[in-house]
């Protein structure tokens, strides 16, 4: 690195040097990896398909619906999606249980609407 990474302090903005970098990148993937450690092959596969589908889908993702999908029983499924997001990990259910928000994606109207290139539409979370 070469010192074109500045950050502010005070008045002035100083250059930061690159082991300081990229000591704070490792760190930052560290923390990352810990905060992830809890998800299984299960927690991943529920997620992702949420997020792959949700576009196609186009409502809020009841948990019957994931469940018939991945192929794991419904009250494995509630209890990952209840996990998800009690960590606040990349999920939001409504008052129903369905899922409105999965990470990059919802169900419920935002400013930031998507358009994919085969046609669907949904909105950024």
């Amino acid at each position: 690195m070469n010192g074109k990474v500045r950050r502010g302090f005070w008045k002035h903005m100083l250059p930061l040097p690159g082991s300081l970098l990229k000591l704070g990148a490792e760190k930052g993937r560290k923390k990352i990896k810990e905060e992830l450690a809890f998800m299984t092959e299960e927690h991943r596969k529920v997620h992702h398909f949420v997020v792959r589908e949700m576009p196609y889908f186009g409502k809020p993702m009841d948990p019957d619906n994931v469940a018939g999908e991945v192929n794991l029983p419904l009250e494995r499924v509630v209890a990952i999606l209840q996990e998800l997001e009690e960590r606040m990990m990349f999920l939001f259910r409504n008052d129903e249980g369905a899922v409105v928000w999965a990470y990059p994606v919802t169900a419920e109207e935002t400013p930031h609407q998507l358009t994919f290139s085969t046609g669907e539409e949904i909105y950024a979370a």
